[in-house]
């Protein structure tokens, strides 16, 4: 094993190098505290490594991402959302027979419980989605209680049933708190009907209608999916993990990680997008004065363009951008002011030397937030959205830390900058 030396204090320390399967390079510090007294400080975590993972890998410079060593342009081209489940959970893509059985799973188990609706109907009208869906999930334990047992095994078919549970029940989930929004009828699951088209149709059928999925729109959704299906160690996931880490069951930490995507820094991009759009129609612009004030650092942060991760282009948002015009189309939408506006930012940020230099491309959440409004999704449901295309690797990641023999609590390091020690001053003679 390869070996680097650390000198501390006048003393060389020698720590192992990890090497991933994508020549990813890490040094080992496990015992750096133990053997030396320090740990390292990384605010945000922008620099560690926290889990040796098979699942996703991500080269932001070169603008990389693959599912268990899949290219996100294969599966995105000639995959469906079920696979793509099925193999970022299992580790490789379904045999017919085997995605026969997983599709047979989600739809014995995307109806909900009628407790569990009357629980969902119970909450006010103008409940956040994302309030409703955290809350049902995390109680879905309660349905369930064979399913939360801490010694779970994790290769037993429990495990296929929970993971088949809060894949399948997510999207149910979602719709009925669209619905309850509305003071709208709920929808049941039609058997009949695939992953995406069944989504749609339990957001907007009617008593005197049954929504039927335009294909291009059910085929932008299924994308959409597959796109957001796991992306590492982002902060939702790192949830997940650290809640599973504890032993928590899985609808506990699949909870959590809905919580943390709540946070419009994680999750709201794409409704950040929307909002800037909306606001730059308000004044009355078409986008010109917005670039220009941002290029000048004048103005609003121009949203959906940039990433955190990729130096590059974003690789979903190439694809997700050839599925939303096909979506468009079928919708006959051509002269929306937002699009406009919206086709106006991309058209400058494609070929400004300013946003070319600094590479700020449009990322997915900018595609992404214009396809939800355009099939009907209101903003509110955006990060619900999300939700549901992060729910395999959020599983994947529960089950690889429940799989660990050696599973320790994750506990993280601090260094404590408050007051020094210090002696307790008696009420009469404190000042």
């Amino acid at each position: 094993m390869a070996t680097t030396t650390l000198t501390l204090e006048g003393k060389n320390v020698t720590l192992p190098v990890i090497t991933g399967s994508e020549d990813e390079k890490a040094i080992d510090i496990r015992k750096l505290r133990q053997d030396t007294g320090y740990i390292t400080y990384d605010d945000g975590y922008g620099n560690t490594g926290s889990c040796l993972s098979d699942i996703t890998f991500i080269d932001g410079e070169a603008g990389i991402l693959r599912y268990r060593g899949y290219p996100i342009e294969q599966l995105a081209e000639q995959s469906s959302f079920v696979e793509v489940i099925y193999l970022i959970i299992y580790g490789e893509l379904p045999s017919a027979e085997q995605r026969s059985r997983f599709s047979g799973l989600l739809t014995e188990h995307a109806p909900l419980r009628e407790g569990l609706i009357r629980f969902i109907q119970g909450f006010p009208r103008d409940s956040h989605p994302m309030a409703l869906l955290s809350s049902s999930l995390n109680a879905l334990g309660a349905y369930y209680p064979h399913l939360v047992s801490n010694s779970l095994n994790i290769n037993e078919p429990q495990f296929d049933e929970a993971a088949a549970i809060a894949i399948s029940k997510v999207r149910t989930i979602a719709a009925h708190s669209f619905r309850v929004g509305r003071g709208a009828k709920l929808n049941y699951p039609n058997p009949d009907l695939g992953y995406c088209e069944n989504f749609l149709h339990l957001m907007f059928s009617e008593p005197y209608r049954a929504h039927i999925a335009k294909p291009e729109v059910a085929a932008a959704v299924n994308l959409f999916l597959i796109l957001h299906a796991d992306h590492e160690q982002n902060c939702s996931t790192s949830t997940v993990r650290m809640v599973a880490s504890s032993g928590a069951n899985l609808f506990a930490s699949i909870s959590s990680g809905v919580n943390a995507l709540w946070g419009p820094l994680h999750g709201g991009a794409n409704m950040a997008v929307i909002d800037m759009l909306e606001k730059i129609h308000a004044d009355g612009d078409d986008g010109s004065r917005f670039i220009e004030a941002a290029k000048s650092g004048q103005g609003d942060r121009l949203m959906g363009f940039g990433h955190r991760v990729y130096r590059n282009y974003d690789p979903r948002a190439k694809i997700i951008k050839k599925s939303f015009y096909k979506a468009l189309d079928s919708l006959g939408i051509k002269d929306d002011p937002l699009l406009n506006i919206a086709m106006k930012l991309e058209e400058v940020a494609l070929s400004d030397e300013y946003f070319i230099k600094r590479k700020l491309y449009p990322n997915v959440d900018f595609y992404s937030g214009l396809l939800m409004r355009a099939i009907g999704i209101p903003v509110n449901m955006f990060t619900v959205m999300f939700a549901i295309g992060r729910m395999p690797g959020w599983v994947a990641h529960w089950r690889e830390v429940a799989s660990n023999p050696k599973l320790k609590i994750h506990r993280p390091r601090q260094i404590y900058t408050g007051p020094a020690k210090r002696d307790f001053v008696p009420m009469a003679d404190r000042s």
